[in-house]
């Protein structure tokens, strides 16, 4: 496929194999990648709304993605990662304590200190939450896009791959 950028990501889609394509501009490089951003941005937002779990801040969601990512975590560990004190890993932790997302259980290295991670009922909210986002993609791409526009949909995504991996 080859793909003519004209800027604000209208692109005039031609089909061919080549891969010697002219190179594109500088500045419609750069417009290009602010229109990504912003639609990454978008579409995080979106996948959000189809989430349903809840109002987070910041800085809960980060421990929250933490402790799914990493694993079970002290609050010294947890408070290091994300660069905060202690003391405040500590009232953030506090409030996921009482929700009842996360749960301490004592370290079996260090009695004195805690292992805090995800409570099962949290661990099965984050599923519930993926496969909400996931069934909004997979309906979406069914019935919006053509067979055609949804393999150019997954060479874009192998395209952003690519760009996160680089």
């Amino acid at each position: 496929m080859k793909v003519t950028f004209t800027g604000n990501l209208h692109i005039s889609r031609r089909m061919s194999t080549s891969k010697n394509a002219a190179p594109v501009a500088p500045d419609d490089l750069h417009t290009l990648a602010e229109d990504l951003r912003v639609l990454a941005g978008k579409l995080r937002r979106r996948l959000r709304e189809e989430a349903h779990v809840g109002d987070f801040t910041p800085s809960q969601v980060q421990v929250l993605s933490l402790l799914e990512r990493e694993g079970p975590a002290t609050v010294t560990a947890l408070a290091r990662s994300l660069g905060v004190r202690p003391q405040s890993m500590g009232e953030t932790l506090a409030v996921l304590k009482a929700a009842g997302l996360v749960s301490g259980a004592p370290d079996p290295d260090d009695g004195r200190q805690t292992l805090l991670s995800l409570t099962p009922a949290f661990r099965k909210k984050i599923k519930a939450s993926r496969a909400a986002r996931e069934d909004w993609l997979y309906r979406t791409i069914q019935t919006c896009f053509s067979a055609a526009e949804q393999q150019q949909l997954a060479i874009g995504v192998d395209l952003l791959k690519r760009l996160i991996n680089s």
